[in-house]
């Protein structure tokens, strides 16, 4: 059986009083694009430094495939980091960006072009080998520095925020073409970001951090459809949390859950409950009309609002907006709610 790529045992770093990381397990699998993901000061970053050696762990062990690098300096670790600022030579020229690492290891020149080469193409920037970083846009230059990284054949790959910088289009490119690129070469690449998207287009597995400390860890489809607690809820995409007498009305049982919005549909206020939904009702207090789809805000007839997202398959700004201040029913299906923990 393969060792995982990554190991923690029960990492933690800590500045003086702040536990930036406090006491994490964590196994990376073999040739898996897997992304920590959280809000600013969760941890996520300082875990990514600590992989790369650029931080130190203040108590427990980093295994990489088996070996401890807890103490090793960034150059005896086979790692490499894509940054969100590129960190391009500006003197130089693609070529000798991407082949920076090949000189450095006295890669003889014939060689050293064929895989530059190899590179450009792999990053779909084929003859860009004479132009400097000042002639690309930001997504060819964040290419380039894809290519560095890559033509050291590092055993793991880091990115901390790489597309940050870019814009939402092509930032969406860019998700598409990275996973792409990270299928094609088999390495396991550990991916930095507080962008839930980004996190659930990409990844083969999601590690969702909070105050130094992992909330859960699963696929996109498990963080998303089964949040294990109100804050991954609440954090990855947007949540309805309903509890106490009104969780009770609607499900015979107090305890707190969460449904998606887009899970819910709005019906007429007489409209029949089928046996396989829940229900409530309401009356829509706001409409909101975003073009691809609109979204309600609910009152229910207990003081809660929950939000609604419908897909505008037929209707128009003008019928969608009639519905503001109209009694309504809330249905979704009973496979949909999800109980949650803390």
């Amino acid at each position: 059986m393969t060792n995982p790529a990554i190991q923690f045992e029960k990492i933690s770093r800590h500045f003086g009083d702040v536990k930036a990381v406090d006491e994490v397990d964590l196994e990376i699998r073999d040739g898996e694009f897997f992304s920590m993901l959280g809000p600013s000061g969760s941890g996520k970053t300082t875990c990514l430094r600590m992989i790369a050696g650029f931080d130190r762990p203040t108590s427990g062990r980093i295994l990489l495939y088996g070996q401890d690098v807890s103490d090793l300096p960034p150059f005896q670790r086979d790692v490499n980091t894509v940054f969100q600022d590129y960190a391009l030579f500006p003197h130089m020229t693609i070529e000798g960006n991407i082949g920076y690492g090949l000189m450095i290891k006295k890669v003889p020149v014939s060689e050293r072009k064929r895989q530059v080469d190899e590179m450009l193409d792999l990053v779909q920037l084929p003859g860009f080998h004479w132009r400097k970083p000042s002639q690309l846009s930001g997504g060819q230059r964040q290419r380039v520095a894809l290519a560095r990284a890559l033509i050291n054949h590092p055993k793991v790959l880091l990115l901390d925020e790489p597309l940050g910088a870019l814009d939402l289009k092509l930032r969406q490119q860019m998700q598409v073409e990275l996973k792409a690129i990270q299928k094609k070469v088999g390495i396991t690449f550990i991916f930095v970001t507080h962008d839930q998207e980004e996190a659930l287009t990409m990844s083969d597995r999601i590690a969702v951090f909070r105050d130094g400390k992992i909330e859960q860890i699963g696929t996109p489809a498990e963080i998303y459809e089964r949040p294990a607690t109100t804050f991954v809820a609440g954090f990855v995409g947007t949540s309805n949390l309903i509890s106490g007498e009104t969780a009770k009305r609607i499900t015979g049982d107090a305890r707190m859950f969460s449904v998606r919005p887009e899970k819910i549909h709005l019906a007429t206020a007489n409209e029949k409950i089928p046996a396989e939904m829940y229900s409530a009702d309401g009356v829509v207090r706001e409409v909101i009309y975003l073009g691809l789809y609109t979204r309600y805000m609910v009152e229910l007839d207990g003081g809660e609002t929950l939000v609604v997202i419908e897909q505008n398959l037929k209707s128009t700004s003008m019928d969608v907006l009639k519905a503001k201040d109209q009694p309504t029913r809330l249905l979704w299906s009973k496979d949909h709610i999800n109980h949650l923990g803390a």
